[in-house]
């Protein structure tokens, strides 16, 4: 998708936001009618007026009277809110002037943020007729940050609250509003029956790097040589860093495709993202969703060479599933288009992140929300034995036929491809060419046809039992 046009029409715009001048009581546009405030967390409200005026905020029965500091710009803190029908909220200036925001409802938001498979609209994706003119949903409020690069952080974006109809889901480029991001919410709201807002700032081609400050990046030898680049935070300056600390629950993220070149460094970079994120936001430990993305013939885009690092980056993915808390993981491996890297089965990518919340954000007991994920190995013999975490109720082959996908290899290094078995939660490997196995791996190539799946239809993730460095498959 070539991404110019949309940089050069933000240039003009951003002029303004990165460096705003305010005379009257102003808002920054993600505060707007039709919004959804978070539940039962304090509500952070700013702005900007005249330095040293008075600004009186009104959100339903609360009140807060603040002064602007030197720089105009003024915060006040709300107690946590509870659902209830619609506020209304307004903010008046010791100036004269005053703000009205209507039909505010109180319940679920989610920023919803990553490259083209979360931007990728309903109207793209499958079944695009039906799910639009079905996208009748007056509670889901949907927030769609338009496409804003910029070398310094902004102050604000050029976007508005619309509640979700099949008018505006479906409006914009690309067919409309992320489908991923609409599917989640769809299921949250359906589940929990509350009010969802959904808050789209994503960017197609968009790289990790783009996402974060450079305090960040700076701050990590390893993560600093990004800084050189030309793009590096500039998604964060213009798309990020002006919703910061607006009240959410947390994040649901789609990216990855344009890191594989450098996957090695996904493992740093991925969870100093996430970590940046919840630092700056000040609401703690938020729970972060992400998306493994889904095979595809990725040398047609970065050349020869790139299937291990197409692996390496979903292993990179599950680490920092691992090790950085308060995390989930959606598992793409059997709904990818090995010749389109823009699967347009997104209905189960959102229903996968919605499992994963519904279960362990929303506190939904005996859900299973995930598929196997590899526990542990043990040599036996000839074989090696796996076990695996998310079992549900039993591991299968999803498509009903043999394992695949599976591969050997013994102390020289070398894999060979295995038969694998399931017996109960675990799987045996071997192979007659390999005598005495030392590791086992699955899924191990750039467009894997995997199979193995619990018997919730979750797949299982690609994963390796060894660590070495610069082995392939044979």
């Amino acid at each position: 998708m070539n991404n110019v046009v949309r940089i050069l029409a933000c240039g003009v715009l951003l002029l303004s936001l990165c460096s705003p001048a305010f005379a009257a009581v102003k808002l920054p546009s993600v505060f707007g009618s039709n919004m959804v405030l978070q539940q039962g967390r304090p509500v952070p409200v700013w702005g900007w007026a005249e330095k040293g005026e008075q600004v009186t905020v009104t959100l339903g029965m609360q009140k807060k009277t603040v002064r602007t500091g030197d720089e105009g710009r003024w915060k006040v803190t709300f107690a946590k809110l509870s659902l209830g029908k619609p506020l209304e909220m307004t903010v008046k200036g010791s100036s004269g002037n005053s703000l009205t925001l209507t039909n505010v409802l109180v319940g679920e938001v989610w920023v919803c943020s990553g490259q083209s498979n979360m931007e990728i609209g309903i109207g793209a994706c499958n079944d695009a007729q039906r799910e639009i003119a079905a996208a009748n949903y007056p509670e889901i409020r949907i927030f769609r940050v338009p496409g804003a690069k910029a070398n310094q952080p902004a102050s604000d974006v050029n976007a508005t609250w619309v509640a979700c109809s099949p008018q505006s889901i479906g409006a914009g480029g690309w067919g409309g509003f992320s489908a991923a991001a609409y599917y989640f919410g769809r299921e949250i709201h359906k589940e929990l029956k509350v009010p969802v807002g959904l808050i789209g700032t994503y960017f197609g081609g968009s790289a990790a790097e783009e996402w974060v400050s450079r305090k960040t990046l700076e701050a990590d030898p390893l993560l600093k040589s990004y800084t050189s680049a030309g793009n590096a935070c500039d998604l964060y300056n213009g798309q990020l860093f002006p919703l910061i600390p607006f009240g959410m629950r947390g994040v649901i993220w789609y990216q990855g495709e344009s890191n594989i070149p450098q996957a090695h460094k996904y493992r740093t970079l991925f969870p100093a993202l996430i970590k940046s994120w919840r630092a700056e936001w000040g609401q703690g430990d938020f729970p972060f969703g992400f998306v493994q993305i889904a095979p595809f013939r990725y040398e047609g885009i970065f050349g020869q060479g790139c299937s291990p690092k197409f692996a390496e980056l979903c292993e990179a993915q599950l680490m920092t599933l691992k090790t950085v808390p308060n995390t989930g993981m959606a598992v793409t491996m059997d709904i990818g288009n090995v010749g389109d890297i823009h699967p347009q089965n997104k209905q189960d990518v959102g229903r996968r992140l919605a499992l994963w919340a519904m279960a362990k954000v929303y506190g939904k007991q005996k859900l299973v929300y995930s598929g196997p994920i590899y526990k542990a190995m043990k040599v036996e013999g000839k074989k090696i034995k796996l076990s695996f975490d998310q079992c549900g109720t039993g591991l299968i082959a999803k498509d009903g036929k043999p394992l695949t996908e599976f591969t050997i290899a013994g102390a020289d290094q070398n894999f060979h491809p295995a038969q694998a078995v399931i017996n109960g939660n675990t799987v045996a490997v071997s192979c007659d060419a390999v005598t005495a196995p030392v590791a086992v791996r699955y899924a191990w190539q750039q467009a894997p046809q995997a199979n193995l799946a619990n018997k919730e239809g979750l797949p299982a993730s690609s994963f390796r039992t060894d660590s070495w460095k610069g082995v392939t498959e044979k």
